[in-house]
């Protein structure tokens, strides 16, 4: 019974929300300076009304529980300092933020896979990690951010570990009193054991799509359709709307096939197939009462001197794709959420 109560619930508020409620985000990468008004021009240029600021903890390896962070070691951004002023900053100019405090392993290694050998060493890492969550969340607190974010692609973590997250959901709860979710990878989400708990269901939006070399706009379309599926049943399912708490695509020839590869290929740039990518992001998303936004992966606070029309990494700065998303984006003003 309770369970239909929220379901009428969200089915009510979606049907009178529209697509003037969308978190038109950007993922703001942490730097080694201060954020300054020469930094935020940009962002409020492509009209974006949300920024998740990503303070870093660091993990040697996959198996090891030592996690280090708010040290005077890593850049200004990283740290509480560092994003407690971008935090700040944001909001003297509007924008609303999401607070998504994340790992970094070791030469990159992909934080799904992080497990550890031993209870013992399950131990030190939830009690570390428990740390570095709550100190974020009474960061967000502080500065009244919007959304926090209590974990970024730890498949195995969760799955090993479901008392730990239920019980660190409560006490971020006691910290922050504002909305929460969990940025699952694309191939996690629908296995999360905890939606019913959060506001959101995060999703770091990396789907398959298709393998062409050049995709066009109807086969990306045709290869979000059972995804779309997937994510609809989902939100419906479990009451809750689903946030793209990261999208985005390279600017290389085969976007579509394996879009969550963050490695240094040498692939040719295709500027077009990130900019038709995107778009279809937002026709596929944009104007569906069960989905929340999402937050474009991602932006340099240096704009000048990051992306190009020679670059076919991630970020849309000074590409086509740029424009798509400020088109986008300015269609659309936060009213409220």
């Amino acid at each position: 019974m309770k369970k239909l109560f929220f379901l009428l619930v969200f089915i009510a508020a979606s049907c009178s929300s529209s697509k003037l409620d969308k978190v038109n985000g950007i993922s703001f990468v942490s730097s080694r300076e201060e954020l300054s008004q020469q930094h935020i021009a940009p962002v409020l240029d492509i009209q974006a009304n949300y920024a998740a600021i990503m303070p870093f903890g660091f993990i040697r390896d996959l198996d090891s529980p030592e996690l280090v962070f708010d040290s005077d070691h890593q850049w200004y951004g990283e740290r509480r300092e560092g994003a407690r002023q971008y935090i700040q900053k944001m909001h003297q100019n509007g924008v609303s933020v999401m607070v998504k405090p994340q790992i970094w392993i070791h030469r990159g290694e992909f934080t799904g896979n992080m497990k550890m050998s031993t209870e013992e060493d399950w131990k030190k890492l939830e009690a570390s990690y428990e740390n570095f969550i709550l100190l974020y969340a009474a960061l967000a607190e502080e500065t009244q951010s919007d959304i926090f974010c209590i974990g970024t692609e730890l498949k195995t973590f969760v799955n090993e570990r479901p008392e730990f997250w239920n019980s660190l959901i409560k006490k971020v709860k006691n910290v922050f009193h504002g909305e929460l979710t969990y940025a699952a990878n694309w191939d996690e989400y629908a296995k999360t054991p905890f939606w019913s708990q959060l506001d959101y269901i995060g999703v770091n939006a990396y789907f398959p799509l298709c393998e062409n070399q050049n995709p066009t706009i109807q086969a990306l379309t045709e290869g979000w359709q059972p995804w779309k599926t997937k994510l609809r049943k989902l939100a419906k399912q479990e009451a809750r709307p689903i946030l793209f708490t990261e999208f985005g695509y390279r600017s290389m020839d085969f976007t579509g096939k394996k879009p969550w590869l963050v490695d240094s290929n040498q692939m040719d740039v295709n500027l077009k197939a990130q900019a038709d990518a995107t778009q279809v992001v937002f026709d596929e998303f944009w104007n569906e009462d069960w989905f929340a936004g999402g937050f474009v992966w991602k932006w340099f606070m240096q704009h000048d001197q990051v992306g190009g029309h020679e670059d076919n990494r991630f970020t849309p700065q000074n590409k086509p794709a740029e424009s798509v998303i400020r088109r986008q984006y300015a269609q659309v003003k936060k009213s409220s959420l």
